[in-house]
């Protein structure tokens, strides 16, 4: 089953100053957005898979992969300051006015994921209604203000972020973290707020293992590990 009342974006940005070139980097054997390219050929069909890219050179490697990449994002949409939303608006209104189409929905990809897989994206899919902001991919984090983070107080000591008296972990109530591999979002919320604002936001978990973030040149070692053993 295609998903095709959705607009998948996919945003790969040429520049990384602590891994550079992470986005084509090689995962065993291949180019690592092609991970996220898989994962959505499986739920979309090519004409609804949006790569935004600055980079050439990126753009030829999804184009060898057989998905022609739609544009070229403006400079001023490719520096290390540029906001995610900004770019999502720009490949949004680009399919509304260049291409005549438009969806309701986008779903964020970003490539530094390539361990989430096409099921993740339709089970999180199955969560959606036109009511909501955002159904948002997470994990369950190993960080909690009621036991293990701390803030400093006017005096420069330690307290717990949260209060409460929790002598176990997990007596503690779960708390999450975005994961960064899938984001569902509706295009009229993201059209009026940026995404920290919004607030019907549900959340799709993942595991620890399938929550991978490439940040590192150890993550890529981590995620060669995984594929090549499991």
């Amino acid at each position: 089953m295609k998903i095709d009342d959705t607009l998948f974006i996919i945003p790969a940005r040429g520049g990384s100053k602590r891994l550079p070139r992470k986005n084509i980097l090689p995962i065993n054997g291949k180019p690592m957005i092609y991970y996220t390219l898989d994962a959505a050929r499986e739920v979309a069909n090519d004409e609804n898979i949006c790569v935004s890219t600055d980079d050439l050179e990126i753009k030829k490697v999804v184009e060898d992969y057989g998905l022609q990449v739609p544009f070229i994002r403006p400079t001023e949409l490719a520096a290390d300051t540029s906001g995610t939303r900004e770019v999502l608006l720009h490949a949004i209104n680009f399919y509304k006015n260049e291409l005549k189409k438009e969806f309701t929905k986008i779903c964020l990809l970003q490539p530094t994921s390539p361990l989430r897989k096409a099921k993740h994206i339709f089970e999180a899919y199955q969560l959606w209604n036109d009511n909501l902001d955002m159904v948002v991919s997470v994990k369950e984090s190993k960080a909690n203000p009621y036991f293990n983070l701390f803030e400093e107080n006017s005096n420069g000591f330690l307290r717990k972020s949260k209060d409460g008296n929790y002598i176990r972990y997990q007596d503690a109530p779960k708390v999450w973290e975005y994961n960064g591999a899938i984001y569902f979002i509706n295009i009229k919320s993201l059209y009026s707020k940026p995404i920290s604002e919004f607030e019907k936001v549900k959340k799709y978990v993942m595991s620890e293992e399938n929550s991978v973030d490439v940040d590192t040149a150890l993550d890529i070692k981590f995620i060669n590990n995984i594929i090549t053993n499991f």
